[in-house]
């Protein structure tokens, strides 16, 4: 199974922002890179009168829709913590999570001081790095949001050492 970071960070902080720049500076360097979004509010991805829907509704556990190049699947899992949900990246390097702050992954957080009061994390013992553009003191290692192959370069130094 993949090694699992989790980047988090309150409501527009910037998580997607720096994970669009980091995946593919992760890919330039060989690695296949899985990402679970959290959406606690739910999704619907399964269109009413489409068959993959009608197929939930009948009572499939799992429908799976394939295509050439690519596959989307809806399936029922006992919860939507992180250890539920590794075993669907065991072809991937790593496999980072967005949001899941509560989780007990190791964490970065990205925290943007004009946006919000305080991190989300800072007490969390999962935390191992900050991005934020004003200096911290954090008691772990900080990056600025455009430091992004510095950042890689932690992340592969903790989760994939040698490579």
């Amino acid at each position: 199974m993949p090694p699992v970071l989790s980047i988090v960070g309150k409501s527009e902080s910037g998580k997607t922002t720096l994970l669009e720049k980091l995946i593919p500076v992760l890919k330039r360097r060989g690695l296949r890179i899985g990402i679970v979004k959290h959406a606690h509010h739910g999704f619907d991805m399964d269109r009413k009168g489409k068959d993959s829907h009608r197929h939930r509704q009948a009572g499939a556990d799992a429908v799976m829709i394939a295509s050439p190049g690519q596959i989307a699947m809806i399936k029922d899992v006992p919860s939507e913590s992180l250890n539920d949900l590794v075993p669907f990246f065991s072809d991937m390097d790593l496999l980072i999570s967005e949001g899941f702050k509560r989780d007990r992954a190791p964490k970065i957080e990205i925290f943007r001081p004009e946006r919000h009061r305080q991190p989300a994390c800072l007490d969390d013992e999962n935390l191992m790095a900050m991005i934020c553009d004003t200096p911290m003191a954090v008691g772990v290692p900080q990056f600025s949001t455009s430091d992004v192959e510095a950042i890689a370069d932690f992340i592969i130094d903790r989760f994939l050492p040698g490579r």
